[in-house]
């Protein structure tokens, strides 16, 4: 889908808050690819730094289809948020 590519565009280009609006309109309107949309909403958020609704969108776009990339990108960025260690700080 046409839109998905330029929103994929203004992600990598850091025009991330313009993307997640757009994302959600399109799914607000019907998407065709929800997955896809779900999919890039969740690497908009991850891009902003918002761990949870990062995944919470990877998980949304899993849910429509176990195929997704998003399966990936949740794990990674679970992998992350595994590593990071907080009793390191404490010392």
């Amino acid at each position: 889908m046409k839109q998905l590519e330029e929103i994929k565009a203004l992600i990598s280009q850091g025009n991330v808050a313009d993307a997640i609006g757009q994302l959600e309109r399109l799914i607000a309107d019907g998407c065709p690819s929800p997955d896809q949309a779900y999919y890039l909403l969740g690497n908009a958020w991850r891009k902003l730094g918002d761990w949870r609704q990062a995944l919470n969108n990877y998980n949304l776009a899993i849910e429509l289809n176990p195929q997704s990339p998003a399966l990936h990108a949740r794990q990674m960025a679970m992998d992350i948020l595994e590593f990071y260690n907080k009793d390191m700080y404490n010392q």
